[in-house]
């Protein structure tokens, strides 16, 4: 137990002035050896006032990171106000080849009262899928989503993910949520990815849910001639689906923000945060790398510099605290 500066002083003295030995005074006080005479020393080097508990935080900490760099982080967050602490962590160590913790901005944003609460409830979605993928166009995931224009009525999204990268690789606004739509979109994406003409041992798979476009037989029969497998996931579990429903969780957060009027309008609004989704947005899941970055094979070199940042900067953190402490 803690005790303190008056108590341990009384103890001194007790001990001091004790007829018995100082070893069964203290055994009978319930003090360990060790510590009274550690006490004493401190007590006989400093007085009284020596005897107060130090404070067990050191003086300086050799990986608390700079005021100007603290100063970059929150002129970085001001200018880019869309990024989580997370993305602005992994966007800070990119651009500016310095290290930053997720943790360390979220509390110095914090502290500048610059985070907010989410406007919206996140999706679980299932921690692994049962068949996990291990690489680019191995298996591709498809689902529509609804968008309504006003005075114009429905319109369908309709997409093709990657499911190893996340990668958005081919989608259309639709009137309808028909086969020959799902179809379409896939050509698309066959067409984008290369895999409509390139030698592959392996199409990619397809899943899906259990709608009525995608259990048709037009959907079947234009599988069964690009020699693609079609898996879909269970009923009334989504979660099988989980990434490409995250996606439209994530990109409705964005588009819905406006009101559309024109279905050019809202389509313009889709191909600019593809794009942005693709080739800027750090995924959590992939290592904090773009979906572009993981299907076009960069994310293990862009790991790997990240990781000789990081301890760069620490080995220089290190180096200036042996500076200040010398």
């Amino acid at each position: 137990m803690r005790y303190p500066a008056s108590e341990k002083l009384g103890i001194i003295r007790i001990v001091e002035q004790s007829h018995l030995p100082a070893t069964r005074t203290l055994d009978q006080l319930g003090v360990a050896r060790r510590t009274f005479h550690r006490w004493y020393d401190r007590f006989l080097e400093g007085g009284p006032e020596a005897l107060a508990d130090r404070p067990s935080a050191p003086s300086r900490v050799w990986n608390r990171i700079a005021p100007e760099v603290q100063d970059e982080i929150v002129e970085m967050a001001l200018e880019q106000t869309d990024l989580s602490p997370r993305e602005l962590a992994v966007r800070f160590t990119d651009e500016k080849r310095y290290f930053v913790s997720e943790a360390t901005v979220y509390l110095l944003l914090k502290a500048h009262d610059l985070i907010t609460s989410p406007a919206y409830t996140v999706i679980k979605a299932a921690e692994v899928f049962h068949t996990k993928t291990t690489r680019p166009n191995e298996m591709w995931q498809t689902d529509f989503t609804y968008f309504k224009i006003i005075g114009w009525g429905w319109m369908y999204l309709s997409t093709v993910l990657d499911d190893y990268s996340r990668y958005i690789i081919a989608w259309r606004l639709c009137s309808t949520m028909c086969a020959s739509d799902v179809t379409e979109t896939l050509d698309m994406a066959l067409k984008a990815s290369g895999c409509d003409h390139a030698n592959v041992l392996h199409r990619p798979r397809l899943l899906s849910d259990n709608g009525p476009n995608y259990i048709a037989g037009e959907l079947a029969d234009y599988l069964d001639g690009k020699q693609m497998d079609h898996v879909r996931g269970a009923p009334f579990h989504p979660q099988t689906q989980g990434k490409i429903e995250r996606w439209y969780q994530t990109l409705k957060n964005r588009v819905l923000l406006e009101n559309y009027c024109l279905p050019g309008d809202l389509e313009q609004q889709i191909e600019a945060f593809v794009e942005h989704y693709n080739h800027q947005r750090y995924h959590e899941s992939l290592d904090n790398v773009t979906p572009a970055d993981a299907y076009f094979g960069r994310a293990p070199e862009i790991i790997k510099r990240r990781e000789r940042i990081k301890r760069q900067t620490l080995e220089y953190r290190r180096l200036q605290h042996r500076k200040l402490a010398a």
